[in-house]
């Protein structure tokens, strides 16, 4: 079917649109979901008209519970197989959920000898822009993306409008299809009064429904199981002003993201309104900061300013610290503060630290041993359980509802959540009138198809988490499940000699453990599971077996039994069995 434009329009409880006149049969649209459907992070999707491809956001996920893990990405091995394929990728905005995963994509899709160019607006840019130099990667073309503008990318012609978040500069955006108009909110919210006032555009979305109409909508979850609206980001400034002035005479340190520019707008505005020097500390923070406020985002006075390397010359009852590590992040800088590490500033009982933020799911424990870490330093803490010093950048049911209301869709698919995000936002669009043959829930993985019939599955592409360390290199679920098995139960390790030539063991098998039973008992165990080991692999030996593969397998198992039924614990188990 051929989208005309003047076409009538359904009401939301409908069958849908009046069947337009049919020119010929269009081109379908194909979706898929790499990332960010059912969970909060590893945002990605692929658009793709007739074998062009346009990647839509490429982010990471924090993990939670993975030792060794520095990040999680999609799979991006369907990407990579159609890198010849690949146009361009979109980035809504700067958050690492969403460009996290660019280090990682780009230089796979250069050994492809592919490359691709990455749209998005001056601020997000500029931070893709620092987070691949600062990983010591070539930067791909960048193409700068302003409010409301309109441009072919790929197969689609491309409008963007301004959405409000908790980072500037962020962008919906409507792809043209030959299926009709695709729109993707991106992450938002509907702040009448923001602090950049640059507002979410849904008098434009009024224009393009009551025009040629929103066929597909994707849409933000993560609050949908939140009744009502989100609070305003200018009412934390007020409070953040009644902190200061509450704790005059103390060194203020507010732990807040680095990309949240207008937090720190308002944490600059308290400092400066309380007679405070701002100190930016942390590597982070002090790149966003910089380019904040060349781009004119961010008004903050050079003499109001200082580096974390004057700070012992500064008055701490008129300085303000604004840092990274408000979630609890092993190497940002309010970890290092609350274990002592930190190389300028050592904090104790005349100091305040404001956590202006909420905790991402997955957090809570790593923040709350920060809490603890630096109340014992004597520290006061305050933090949004206690007083309105953080709203959320996800607008809650009401704030979706108006989105809906303004786009009318004839489609709709959730994005950007938990899965029971996804199933609130589901229900919002059912108890708004649309008909549930008009929604459909998708998870990780998922590749759906427009079509001139609506929507339909189109198949799977892989989900797995891929997940990777400091250095970049990946690292394996059984790995992990390695590292948790030696965390929770310990290890055993047992090395047995054997003379092949006289069929028996050369001495006894030694045996080594960490985690598994207390020190104090280690040898008196070493010594029955050395006798154990012994026995099994001494008889085999005896026999005429001669595998080293054959003798390390009964040595595990010998070593486990004893290991199981003795102490009813499970730790990992390496055994190895030397022929000579």
């Amino acid at each position: 079917m051929t989208w005309q434009t003047g076409h009538a329009r359904s009401s939301p409880g409908s069958a849908g649109p009046d069947r337009l006149h049919v020119t010929d049969m269009a081109s379908p649209v194909h979706l898929t979901f790499l990332g960010g459907l059912g969970e909060i992070g590893r945002n990605c999707a692929a658009l793709e008209v007739e074998g062009r491809i346009v990647v839509l956001d490429c982010g990471q996920l924090f993990p939670d519970d993975l030792p060794g893990v520095d990040a999680v990405l999609p799979d991006f091995t369907w990407l990579v197989e159609r890198a010849d394929r690949i146009e361009a990728c979109v980035i809504t905005h700067a958050h690492e959920d969403h460009i996290g995963g660019l280090p990682y994509l780009l230089p796979t899709l250069a050994a492809e000898g592919a490359s691709m160019p990455i749209y998005g607006s001056p601020f997000t840019l500029g931070m893709v822009r620092g987070k691949l130099k600062g990983e010591k990667l070539p930067v791909p073309d960048l193409v700068e993306l302003g409010d409301h503008a309109r441009l072919p990318i790929g197969p689609f012609d491309c409008e963007f409008l301004p959405v409000t978040h908790s980072t500037p500069s962020g962008l919906m955006t409507i792809f043209d299809t030959p299926q009709g108009r695709i729109l993707h909110s991106s992450d938002f919210k509907l702040d009448p009064t923001p602090v950049d006032g640059r507002i979410t555009d849904l008098p434009r979305l009024r224009e393009l429904a009551a025009s040629d109409g929103i066929r597909l909508l994707l849409a933000d979850s993560t609050n949908a199981g939140a009744a009502g609206s989100s609070t305003s980001e200018t009412t934390i400034g007020p409070v953040l002003r009644e902190v200061f002035e509450a704790h005059e005479g103390r060194r203020i340190i507010v732990g807040a993201f680095s990309s949240h520019v207008h937090r720190i707008q308002q944490v600059a505005d308290a400092a400066a309104a309380t007679g405070r020097t701002l100190v930016v500390m942390g590597p982070s923070m002090v790149r966003n900061v910089t380019l904040a406020r060349e781009l004119g985002l961010l008004r903050i006075s050079d003499r109001m300013l200082a580096a974390d390397t004057e700070i012992d010359d500064l008055d701490p009852a008129r300085t303000c610290v604004v840092c990274t590590g408000s979630q609890g992040e092993p190497r940002a800088a309010l970890k290092r503060l609350a274990d002592g590490s930190h190389r300028f500033l050592t904090v104790g009982d005349r100091d305040t630290v404001v956590f202006s933020s909420h905790p991402i799911p997955g957090n809570e424990a790593a923040i709350s041993r920060l809490h603890n870490a630096l109340a014992r330093r004597g520290v006061q803490l305050v933090h949004s359980g206690q007083l309105g010093v953080h709203t959320t950048g996800h607008g809650k049911a009401d704030e979706l509802l108006a989105l809906h209301d303004a786009a009318d869709p004839e489609l709709f698919i959730p994005v950007h959540g938990e899965y029971a995000h996804l199933v609130a936002h589901h229900d919002l669009a059912l108890g708004r009138g649309m008909v549930a043959e008009r929604i459909m829930r998708c998870t990780d993985g998922d590749r759906v198809s427009l079509t001139d019939d609506g929507l339909v599955r189109s198949g799977r592409v892989s989900d797995k988490y891929v997940m990777v360390d400091e250095s970049g290199r990946r690292v394996s679920e059984d790995l992990v499940e390695e590292r948790r098995t030696m965390a929770g139960e310990g290890f055993v390790l047992v090395r047995v000699v054997v003379d092949g030539r006289k069929g028996r063991l050369v001495g006894t098998p030694i045996v080594e453990s960490r985690g598994w039973v207390e020190p104090a008992e280690r040898q008196d165990w070493h010594g029955e599971v050395a006798g154990a080991v012994a026995d099994a692999v001494g008889s085999a030996v005896g026999d005429g077996q001669r595998d080293p593969k054959e003798l390390t397998r009964l040595a595990r198992r010998a070593t486990g039994r004893l290991v199981s039924r003795r102490t009813g614990r499970r730790p990992a188990l390496v055994p190895t069995v030397e022929v000579r």
